[in-house]
């Protein structure tokens, strides 16, 4: 009972705070309301992810392999700045990816307008809203393997993946030996791998293993992770390029104890956020958002990384997603947490999951539109101590339905035609659709027109 009060108290209590805001500042919001809807990850087609967890020079990254094809068909080369041990590469769990994605998610919010008519009454809604095996046998090379100037650093298999760690003098041989050794990869290749042959980094090199992957009782590649010390904090996707049909996209979930991580090689924009949209697109929110996001990389140059969430992992305003515990946030490569309560459920809005500045977790969001054209270089990230909270966040706000038989009532009226015809003038700059259209579908034709009322009127009163 202490507890549901408790509960009943912290309600009350935010809702109050954003009623504080509703009374006397009608055109600004506080982050509260009803969460809609999201747009993830399976908006786009060929949006890859990568889950990065860093501070200082060490790093657990994670990839999710979208692959499409036969597996038996799959070769995944990537490079890396120092050379990994078995020891240092794991499978990890899709799941958790996806829930970093649906926290994180740019979101649609919804509010409600409160009847004008009542002084003294105003309300919001709101809703709480793999262990290893033994090393799989090596191939043997259809040639002299000193021909290639390829050397194996290390070979081992990590679930259903047989890996290897390679390093090369020449980017012919090493593009001659991954062919001659079965390894499909696409027309091209030494051109970008020479560049990293220059930097002495190091091959991740993988293929599928059929019969543990039928283990696994899935035909679903599971994520690779693997985790090193560098002074390097990059992400290669030239190689991937190799294999693209024009745009890519890209979403990096960056974790860090310290604050907001941006891309240093490229600008970092937020992306468009904030803005009161026609109440419609609740149905439409996953066209929307690709609309605007293509509007929006489009007007940038096509070269910029956009900036979707960043936010302390402790809270978030509105939840799209319960906060990761810490052993998710474990599972997801988080390596500096030290608290004992691991295990503990977390807090959807309020009660932090960490003790105060210690083991905290900052999230940041990156998604990145690239082609060969437009990103020549891999991504280089920078860390930064900027815990400024940015979500991108999308409002809907439903006019009172009810009488408004009174001077303010019939001033809110009144006000209703412009404020939709703003939101029908902000949908289609963010989007680029065509503004009849977007009336239309508003039906502005069926509201009054606004009377002018004689300058002299209010002076006979």
């Amino acid at each position: 009972m202490k507890r549901f009060l408790n509960w009943m108290r912290v309600l009350i209590s935010t809702a109050l705070a954003c009623l504080v805001v509703f009374a006397y500042s009608p055109a600004v919001f506080a982050f509260c309301g009803f969460y809609v809807s999201q747009s993830d990850a399976s908006l786009f087609n060929k949006a890859s992810q990568v889950v990065i967890a860093r501070d200082g020079k060490r790093t657990v990254l994670t990839m999710a392999n979208d692959y499409q094809g036969d597996v038996k068909d799959f070769a995944l080369v990537v490079p890396v700045p120092v050379l990994l041990k078995e020891k240092q590469v794991r499978i990890g769990e899709q799941k958790i990816i996806d829930r970093l994605d649906s926290f994180s998610a740019p979101r649609l919010v919804e509010y409600f307008d409160s009847d004008p008519c009542a002084r003294y009454e105003a309300y919001d809604r709101m809703r709480v809203g793999g262990a290893t095996r033994a090393s799989a046998p090596m191939m043997e090379a259809k040639a002299s393997r000193n021909n290639y100037q390829v050397t194996i650093e290390a070979k081992f298999s990590v679930g259903e993946y047989d890996i290897l760690i390679l390093s090369a003098k020449e980017s012919d041989g090493l593009e001659a030996w991954l062919i001659d050794n079965d390894y499909k990869i696409p027309k091209g290749a030494k051109e970008l791998l020479q560049p990293y042959i220059r930097q002495n980094m190091k091959f991740f090199v993988a293929k599928v293993n059929i019969a543990e992957l039928n283990k696994t009782g899935s035909q679903v590649l599971r994520p690779l992770m693997m985790a090193y010390e560098s002074p390097k904090f990059m992400l290669p996707i030239r190689l991937g390029m190799l294999n693209a049909n024009g745009d890519q996209d890209l979403l990096v979930y960056i974790l860090s104890p310290k604050g907001q991580a941006e891309v240093a090689n490229y600008r970092t924009i937020k992306v468009p956020s904030g803005d009161d949209i026609p109440v419609y697109v609740k149905n439409e929110f996953g066209e929307f958002y690709k609309s605007m996001f293509k509007t929006s990389y489009n007007k940038e140059g096509r070269k910029v990384a956009f900036l979707e969430y960043a936010w302390d992992m402790s809270s978030c305003d509105p939840c799209s997603a319960e906060p990761l515990s810490q052993e998710e946030l474990r599972k997801a490569g988080v390596f500096w947490l030290d608290s004992p309560n691991s295990n503990q459920p977390s807090s959807r809005r309020i009660r932090p999951i960490f003790p105060p500045n210690d083991g905290r977790v900052f999230i940041t969001r990156l998604h990145i539109r690239y082609n060969r054209d437009k990103f020549p270089e891999d991504l280089s990230f920078k860390e930064t101590s900027n815990q400024e909270s940015f979500q991108g966040r999308y409002v809907l706000r439903h006019p009172f339905k009810g009488e408004t038989n009174c001077d303010a009532g019939r001033e809110y009226q009144k006000s209703l035609r412009p404020r939709f015809e703003k939101e029908a003038q902000t949908l289609a700059s963010l989007t680029g659709w065509n503004i009849a259209d977007i009336r239309r579908k508003m039906n502005l034709s069926s509201l009054p027109e606004p009377i002018e009322v004689p300058f002299w009127e209010n002076i006979w009163k």
